[in-house]
């Protein structure tokens, strides 16, 4: 079966890799074409346009940083829309906003393509195990046959509902309890320092207390000051945090810890943090005190 893959950043590119060892026909495309080059000597075939990946197969996934670029590679002349046939599915992976989950799903239903929201959770290291969570939204017999593409990409899939941009709802969800939680821990974690205790020792505690993989992988980057290079750029971090926020607007919903967040990554992107981790938020707060 062919697939096409568009997006070969830090967690498209193992992600497509991922396809290929599961013994897929891969057609790839990148806006930055040397990236692509290390798929092609395992098998992939290049697509120079959107388009023209759109046009080989009937199922294309995209794994983009954010709307602008998830935008760009699907409207205009060169973009999925006009490449896909009739009955060809769009998985989106990327993180982006409920209104252009929403949006790209009427484009694709005016040409009876279909959109679904295939969100995942997990940093590179995740993708390259193929152990990601994915988040799947849209159309239920959309979804049945895109199931075994995806489980070749993670070790679970949740089947949120059948709109696209219910998925990209519980992932923006998610990814702000992740912003919580390291917002949290930065500060207890500078709290507990500035007390004489090593961060690690107070991390001993945390870990057998709650248990979670979450807590244990952020408070060791933490720890450790391990924000090059990063698994998740704070810049991105930020995206997804304004995200939240409008989506909780949108909905009138209270979330008054985002704009505290918001603010402090904001911050640390002002300092030159951006390409950093998304932990080095505890850098944030230790120069703001």
């Amino acid at each position: 079966m062919k697939v096409s893959f568009i997006g070969l950043g830090n967690m498209g590119f193992p992600m497509a890799q991922n396809l290929l060892k599961a013994g897929y026909e891969l057609i790839v495309y990148n806006r930055t074409p040397e990236k692509v080059e290390p798929l092609l000597k395992q098998g992939a075939r290049y697509a120079k346009t959107p388009l023209e990946a759109a046009k080989e197969s009937n199922l294309v996934i995209t794994m983009l940083s954010d709307d602008a670029a998830l935008e760009e590679v699907v409207e205009g002349p060169n973009g999925i829309l006009n490449g896909l046939p009739e009955t060809g599915i769009h998985i989106s992976a990327s993180t982006i906003s409920v209104d252009l989950a929403r949006k790209l799903s009427a484009a694709h239903a005016e040409r009876k393509q279909y959109f679904v929201s295939a969100t995942v959770l997990g940093r590179p290291d995740a993708a390259k195990a193929a152990k990601l969570r994915i988040l799947l939204a849209g159309h239920e017999q959309t979804r049945q046959r895109a199931l075994p593409i995806l489980s070749a990409l993670g070790q679970e899939i949740f089947e949120i509902g059948d709109h696209g941009q219910e998925g990209n709802v519980v992932k923006i969800g998610v990814n702000f309890l992740i912003a919580s939680m390291l917002e949290a821990l930065s500060e207890a974690q500078l709290m507990v320092e500035k007390h004489g205790i090593e961060s690690a020792r107070f991390m001993d505690v945390v870990n057998a207390l709650f248990q979670s993989p979450v807590y244990q992988n952020y408070g060791a980057i933490m720890t450790e000051q391990r924000f090059e290079p990063a698994g998740f750029k704070m810049k991105l971090g930020l995206k997804d945090v304004a995200l939240a926020i409008g989506a909780a607007q949108s909905v009138q919903a209270p979330l008054p810890l985002g704009q505290l967040i918001h603010n402090h990554l904001s911050v640390g992107i002002t300092r030159g943090y951006g390409e950093l981790d998304w932990t080095a938020l505890i850098r944030c707060l230790e120069h703001s005190s």
